[in-house]
């Protein structure tokens, strides 16, 4: 008889085969080790701000899709409140549920968390955390003032702090976060720290499929990726891209590939500066890789005082071989790109220093090549899922049979 394995996550990828979400790659990848698979998530793509489709392409796991009333705002009561009612019907499907011998949970988000964490303590089942984001100290970069944040956010953090402390297992996408999660938590003694990553044979195979070929050779390619929020400096490498354009350098183009609540503003504050720039608005996964692939240079502009440590985009840029302008806090993505000469740290906020950086690398290109190559070999050697995962399929074995 095959081990249930019950794995929650708020948010993954559409199944429509054109994403690379964590939770599905993992929930494959449980499934071909012989356990049946239930993946539990939102009926509501947060993404794309539309209910999803409930006709999936066929898997060897299950999809349960629970209800989520619609949302436009990343951060609204709205949102909040929609979050709060996914929990009440999640409570309620598990309600009905057969006992799985073990629970593996995304958080955030924290509602969802929560009721898995009550029910796997009510029932005896081994519960594993896999956290991808802190929560509230993301929110608090929209929303930040002094005491009155702390109170607004308090609740939040009391539930963030009840599911971290009550996870049998601790896995997260950095030690920054696996850090924050033992704060709290008496049962674990050590965590297990498995970056987001993207599996490199498939990522290869999708460079082949949508080579890009309508790139000028005179023109260098600046590339970004992700959300256009308020966690990301987009206007810092405009203002640089500003600096250098009236320095005489004008084949520089800004590629943008994504979207978010302030892409408008973004794309005005472009023109305004009168920047070579295209954005490409939300692209599949495959569109995306074939031009991040034809880029010579990646950005990595993290705001001050963003809570995010490794994320999606780490993975793609290196596995794109990119070099990687970084002005990221986070001590952890910037003793990476220093331990493995993948990229150059710039200061947070500072156009004036991004340009330089960005200038050293336009006129060498022989150190931009090797930066190039170094990126690769941290995507080889850190962010490969086929490879980091199994740690992760170990951890879950041990717990379904301890």
């Amino acid at each position: 008889m095959k081990r249930d394995i019950l794995l929650i996550a708020h948010f993954c990828s559409d199944f429509d085969g054109n994403g690379n979400n964590r939770f599905n790659y993992l929930a494959h990848l449980l499934a071909n080790n012989n356990f049946d698979v239930e993946l539990v998530t939102s009926d509501f793509s947060h993404n794309k701000k539309i209910k999803r489709s409930k006709l999936v392409e066929q898997y060897n796991y299950k999809v349960t899709f629970i209800l989520e009333p619609a949302y436009s705002k990343n951060v609204s009561l709205k949102r909040f409140y929609s979050h709060y009612l996914m929990g009440r019907n999640l409570k309620k499907y598990l309600h009905n549920r057969k006992k799985p011998d073990v629970i593996y949970c995304a958080v955030p988000s924290l509602d969802l968390a929560r009721v898995a964490a009550e029910y796997a303590k009510n029932n005896n089942i081994r519960f594993i955390i896999d956290i991808q984001d802190l929560w509230p100290e993301a929110f608090k970069m929209v929303f930040n003032v002094p005491l009155i944040s702390n109170l607004l956010f308090y609740p939040m953090k009391r539930q963030a702090d009840y599911v971290y402390a009550a996870a049998d297992e601790i896995i997260a996408v950095s030690n920054t976060y696996a850090k924050r999660a033992l704060k709290v938590n008496k049962k674990c003694t050590e965590t297990n720290s498995i970056f987001l990553g993207t599996d490199l044979e498939y990522f290869d195979k999708l460079v082949l499929e949508n080579q890009f070929s309508m790139k000028p050779k005179n023109e260098l390619w600046v590339a970004y990726i992700g959300t256009l929020g308020h966690s990301y400096d987009i206007s810092s490498v405009i203002d640089a891209l500003r600096i250098l354009k009236d320095q005489g350098i004008n084949n520089i183009k800004f590629i943008v590939m994504g979207d978010g609540p302030l892409k408008k503003k973004f794309e005005s504050y472009a023109k305004e500066q009168e920047i070579n720039a295209e954005f490409t608005g939300r692209l599949d996964y495959g569109k995306m890789v074939g031009i991040l692939k034809s880029c010579d240079i990646a950005v990595n502009p993290i705001s001050r005082g963003a809570a995010q440590s490794i994320i999606n985009k780490h993975a793609d840029y290196a596995a794109a071989g990119l070099p990687v302008l970084n002005t990221q806090e986070s001590v952890e993505y910037k003793n990476l790109v220093d331990e493995y000469q993948m990229g150059l740290n710039c200061e947070n906020n500072n156009p004036k220093d991004l340009s330089v950086k960005l200038l050293k690398l336009y006129k060498d290109r022989t150190l931009s090549r090797n930066l190039g190559i170094n990126s690769r070999k941290l995507a080889e050697d850190k962010f490969d899922r086929e490879q980091t995962y199994k740690n992760i399929v170990e951890v879950v074995v041990i717990n379904i049979f301890r």
